[in-house]
């Protein structure tokens, strides 16, 4: 019993992210571009450990963060713009990927990478002017499964392109 309510709250509440992470403008707010629950936060980035790198996933190569954990952009984003427009309950779906200073340590990345302040101070890193995130729901290092989610979440490449369409 216990585990039929546990299977049904997660198919909801993935249900839930995929459709709040659709990125339609219904006059709604951006606050609602997910709902999914994170996972357990990554350990912070250690003293000179990298926090980005790339990885070998399904997708080929790709950056990912210091846990090894891929890294995406968000098309509602705007290259320069200096902002993210993932807010609110966006960021329980799609953390950002933070850096302890301006210059975030990277290895293999060719894009430029930067970061920008969020609402709380801290840096998120951003690959040739893009904020990235993480998918809460990518469980293990080289996972991909926000790969596409309702066309607006990509895997970024090492040269800071998007993976796919």
């Amino acid at each position: 019993m216990r585990r039929s309510i546990l299977l049904t709250t997660l198919g909801l509440v993935a249900t839930a992210t995929l459709v709040g992470c659709s990125g339609a403008d219904d006059g709604g707010s951006d606050d609602d571009a997910g709902m999914a629950e994170p996972s357990a936060p990554a350990e912070e980035t250690s003293a000179g450990a990298a926090e980005l790198m790339t990885a070998e996933t399904s997708l080929g190569e790709v950056v990912v963060d210091g846990e090894g954990m891929t890294v995406y952009y968000f098309l509602q984003d705007e290259p320069g713009s200096g902002t993210s427009a993932c807010t609110g309950d966006c960021l329980m779906a799609w953390p950002p990927v933070l850096a302890e200073s301006e210059e975030p340590v990277v290895e293999g990345v060719t894009g430029d990478v930067g970061t920008i302040e969020t609402p709380d101070g801290e840096h998120q890193v951003t690959v040739d002017g893009r904020p990235v995130y993480l998918f809460a729901q990518d469980a293990a290092a080289g996972d991909v499964n926000g790969q596409g989610v309702n066309d607006v979440w990509y895997a970024v490449a090492p040269d800071g392109s998007q993976v796919g369409p």
